[in-house]
């Protein structure tokens, strides 16, 4: 894979795991025959992290039952030449090509069941020719698009590369690109930061035929000026959820908490925390977007390798499954399998 050249080797904001870090904590799968969808990972093959293929398939061999995955767009693998808005475009025929080899290979779990890739939805109406080269390039995998629209003003959230400015969601030439994904049946993944709720409530309000996913449960920050906040900051993220939640064509991804910009710190201590300690550092936020959403409308994600700072595969998974405890076998079947399944239009195991 050739990295889309814009993309930065090295990002601090996302720095890569240590290993022999995250090797000082192991833990058996709890419930290893519960299927689980993969509903949000990436893959790189950068100077500064890789993390191929078939690192995400040594994973995925750690005892969960992980019969497939969703590929979400991270600048990978963009094509070098030609037109820069096709660019993009490669990352798609890359996870395609890798998809369709996995899907002849028996016994395989099935990754990039379904692919998310990037467009600018800013080039307004003429990004569908974009969309399109997508959907010729992956036409029985390729789901929908995401354009980061997280902005924060406080230097703590200082990114390398090119990041949206303020308002995006609002701008009036992006919501001409985005009318287009409905028509071609593409869905849309939205990561924001908390302070930015409240735009995606007025665009899912202005396009309720479109699916809009938003991910890692709408990234309530803990970094800066919001470090040691974290209650005021919970009560403003819990109501941006709530009015969301009130849009039928919004579904939300359960994970991403193992990144820096949630300020829990995880990755500073000694060793990494059990799944036990992450499941009660993440409860208020899991329960309460399916308290909000309904287990119809949740999705478990690993957000992996980003969340891997954190924790390893398996760890990740137990904490979910303890989030989980409490759930109906049918809400369960649903956050870890079903909705992701529904949303992204993957075949069930028993239907390939």
């Amino acid at each position: 894979m050739s990295t889309h050249p814009g993309t930065p080797a090295a990002d601090p904001f996302h720095p890569p795991a240590d290993p022999r870090w995250l090797a000082l904590r192991t833990e058996a799968a709890l419930e290893p025959g519960l299927p689980i969808v993969d509903a949000h990972h990436h893959l790189f093959d950068r100077a500064a992290r890789r993390y191929a293929a078939e690192d995400l398939l040594a994973d995925l061999a750690g005892g969960h039952r992980v019969t497939a995955t969703v590929y979400l767009q991270c600048g990978e693998a963009y094509r070098t030449e030609g037109p820069a808005h096709l660019r993009p475009v490669g990352e798609t025929e890359a996870m395609e090509s890798l998809a369709a080899r996995c899907a002849a290979t028996p016994g395989s779990p099935r990754l990039c069941a379904a692919i998310v890739g990037h467009a600018d939805l800013t080039r307004g109406a003429a990004e569908a020719e974009v969309l399109e080269a997508h959907l010729a390039a992956s036409p029985a995998r390729f789901r929908g698009i995401r354009q980061t629209s997280a902005w924060e003003p406080d230097p703590a959230f200082v990114r390398v590369g090119p990041r949206p400015g303020p308002g995006l969601l609002l701008d009036q030439r992006f919501r001409e690109g985005f009318a287009t994904l409905a028509p071609l049946g593409l869905s849309f993944d939205a990561w924001l930061y908390h302070p930015q709720l409240d735009d995606l409530v007025d665009l899912a309000r202005s396009f309720p035929a479109t699916s809009i996913i938003l991910d890692h449960v709408g990234g309530p920050l803990g970094l800066g000026g919001y470090a040691g906040r974290r209650d005021e900051v919970f009560a403003q993220w819990r109501a941006g959820i709530g009015r969301l939640a009130a849009c039928p064509n919004v579904t939300i991804k359960l994970g991403g908490m193992g990144m820096r910009l949630f300020g829990f710190g995880f990755h500073e201590a000694p060793e990494p925390p059990s799944s036990a300690a992450l499941a009660e550092a993440w409860r208020p936020y899991v329960h309460e977007c399916i308290e909000a959403f309904g287990a119809q409308r949740c999705m478990f994600e690993s957000n992996f390798p980003v969340d891997q700072l954190s924790c390893d595969y398996v760890v990740l998974w137990n904490a979910f499954k303890r989030l989980a405890a409490g759930c109906s076998p049918a809400e369960k079947a649903a956050l870890f399998a079903g909705t992701a399944e529904r949303v992204y239009r993957i075949p069930q195991e028993s239907q390939q």
